[in-house]
């Protein structure tokens, strides 16, 4: 192990030198003890990645219930588009407060457990939200709180994965984990429609609810009795002030060049992929009518389910036979923002405007952005592993607000300009501009310990 060597000019005072000389390495064995106490043996980081999986697919199950059920709900509660907007759109408003909130407490008490405790709560709120619609007449309001609520208790899980995969998960098998938690998303999506599909049409949308809400609780269960049994608090990754968590920290981590043009590169592919999600199926019915609504509706994100994995397998392989963590980082977000943008601008021009170019363009576009998962989303590991949940949590609270942003200005300029070409445009300079940043300040070594 590497020992620090003494200024000559130290050396005058020996004994004070040589207790310097003890303390140090003492300090850097300890720091080491803890990291391994930390991580998890290989068959139970399986284990858990499989659990982690299902997990992120039953999380992102919930959170659709309600988009899919919402034709329903209005037909039978006699709402608006603006009432249905208005619901719709707490959960992102809920979804932005606990951001920081929940990476923190998972860097103190442990990702496994504040995962249990938010996934038990939204689970729960999941099959209590037809039940709510009994009380009275004020279902509207119930529905805003229910799904607000809903917000506040998802928004913890991305920034306590982040946290946890910093202090469980080996340098080299990082991105992997993140890749594989990422198409979990997209299949979470799928399963959503498939099953929203088959149960509107058989039963009522109350079962949608009662269904991913008793799985979600399922999960929880098996969680708690078989992986939360004991100790899961995670040991501090150092003996020293870098190991406690405070706003004037932050801001000094936010100075250094490397974690603010991470902290730009998230927050603009995750508004331009909040953008991509939310339009995604407008453009396809206004632009071609007479298409079949489950292909666009499927095709993409089938797409990206084996992107995001192969993509984190790639950068895992590559990282152990030895090329830089950091020039890996930036090549995997180079393909995120950069080769999915070339994709999405084609279709501003008018050479290609068949309904199977855009479809295949698109889904080559979505497929490429899952690549940031071992890009971005994996480096604040790199930069700060003993804050990772806190930031993540302060960049993903940054990503969902550009989103709401993002996705209105979106909304206004096909109004306006009653072409999609502007917004394509919009999403490719955001990229481009997030991705020039990345490339020129970004890095992967640790800068926690110098605040």
């Amino acid at each position: 192990m590497a020992v620090k060597h003494m200024p000559e000019n130290d050396w005058g005072n020996v004994n004070g030198s040589l207790l310097k000389h003890k303390i140090y390495t003492d300090t850097l064995c300890n720091n080491e003890e803890f990291r391994n106490r930390n991580l998890w043996p290989r068959p139970l980081a399986r284990k858990w990645t499989f659990m982690l999986f299902v997990g992120t697919c039953l999380l992102y199950c919930a959170r659709t219930t309600m988009p899919i059920c919402a034709v329903n709900m209005a037909a039978t509660f006699h709402w608006s588009k603006i009432d249905s907007g208005l619901v719709l759109g707490g959960f992102y408003w809920g979804y932005c407060f606990t951001q920081i909130l929940g990476g923190y407490a998972s860097d103190k008490l442990g990702g496994e457990r504040v995962l249990f405790i938010s996934t038990t709560l939204w689970a729960v709120t999941t099959c209590a939200t037809p039940l709510l619609t009994e009380l009275g007449s004020h279902t509207f309001a119930l529905m805003i709180i229910a799904r607000s609520l809903m917000g506040v208790l998802q928004g913890v899980f991305f920034p306590s994965l982040a946290s946890l995969c910093s202090q469980r998960v080996v340098e080299g098998e990082r991105g992997f984990l993140m890749s594989t938690m990422h198409s979990g998303c997209y299949l979470g999506t799928l399963l959503a429609g498939g099953m929203g599909s088959f149960m509107l049409d058989s039963h009522s949308w109350k079962s949608m609810f009662y269904c991913t809400g008793f799985l979600s609780i399922l999960w929880s269960l098996l969680v708690w009795r078989c992986f939360l049994r004991g100790d899961v608090t995670p040991a501090p990754l150092e003996r020293s002030s870098s190991s406690v968590w405070t706003w004037s920290r932050l801001l000094s981590l936010l100075k250094k060049p490397p974690v603010w043009s991470m902290v730009f590169a998230h927050m603009c592919i995750s508004c331009t992929s909040n953008t991509i999600m939310s339009w995604l199926p407008t453009y396809f019915k206004e632009s071609f009518p007479h298409a079949t609504g489950w292909t666009y509706n499927l095709i993409p994100w089938l797409a990206a389910i084996p992107s995001a994995l192969s993509g984190g397998y790639v950068s895992d392989f590559l990282v152990k036979q030895g090329y830089s963590i950091s020039a890996m980082r930036k090549i995997m977000q180079f393909f995120a923002m950069g080769a999915s943008s070339l994709f999405i601008m084609v279709l501003c021009g008018g050479m290609f405007t068949s309904f199977n170019s855009a479809l295949a363009f698109l889904s080559i576009a979505v497929g490429l952005s899952t690549f940031t998962s071992c890009g971005v989303s994996v480096n604040v590991q790199d930069l700060a592993p003993s804050c990772a949940g806190a930031l993540y949590g302060f960049m993903n609270m940054l990503g969902a607000f550009m989103g709401l942003v993002v996705v209105a200005l979106s909304g206004y300029l096909i109004e306006v300009t009653q072409s999609w070409a502007s917004v394509f445009s919009l999403i490719g300079l955001i990229n481009v501009t997030g991705l020039v940043i990345f490339l020129v300040f970004g890095d992967a070594h640790r800068v926690d310990l110098e605040v």
